[in-house]
């Protein structure tokens, strides 16, 4: 039997997706400009799609990866309105350490070993989830919303 997450539940609601007003090349270009402004990284983009990460450090022992999805397709058949879908997901990775031993023969004086030690530390994935706040949603999306209306390729 499949698992699913704890909030999969397939509503009508619109959290992560909007309508608007524009061809949906502007509206992946105004989310593209509103991931720029908020200090994303942009890792792919195309006329209707845009993808950007973000990376943020809580504390010396963690680590955070935001990577945004944003894709906008026609929603009517002028193709002058835009239906853009958002998904963000979070990755988490704390420090862990890790020993490294080895050990040294030395021939001469016959079967005596002395253990080496040696230690190293590494970022480990521990979780990892889509976010799920509203609130995270709705000022992306209002952010998209200044961008379009302030954008000269909204006269195109």
């Amino acid at each position: 039997m499949p698992h699913y997450g704890p909030q999969e539940n397939f509503a009508s609601v619109a959290t992560y997706s909007r309508l608007f007003d524009a061809p949906p090349k502007h509206t992946c270009e105004a989310a593209r400009r509103a991931l720029l402004s908020q200090g994303y990284l942009i890792q792919g983009a195309a006329p209707e799609q845009v993808e950007g990460t973000k990376h943020f450090q809580p504390d010396a022992e963690s680590h955070l990866q935001v990577m945004i999805r944003v894709v906008c397709v026609p929603e009517a058949a002028s193709g002058h309105i835009s239906l853009g879908f958002v998904t963000a997901v979070q990755d988490r990775f704390t420090l862990k350490k890790v020993s490294n031993s080895a050990s040294l023969g030395v021939g001469a004086i016959g079967s005596v070993s002395l253990p080496m030690t040696a230690g190293s530390e590494a970022m480990i994935k521990v979780g990892s989830e889509t976010i799920a706040e509203a609130a995270f949603y709705d000022s992306f999306f209002d952010l998209v919303r200044r961008f379009l209306a302030t954008g000269d390729f909204a006269q195109e």
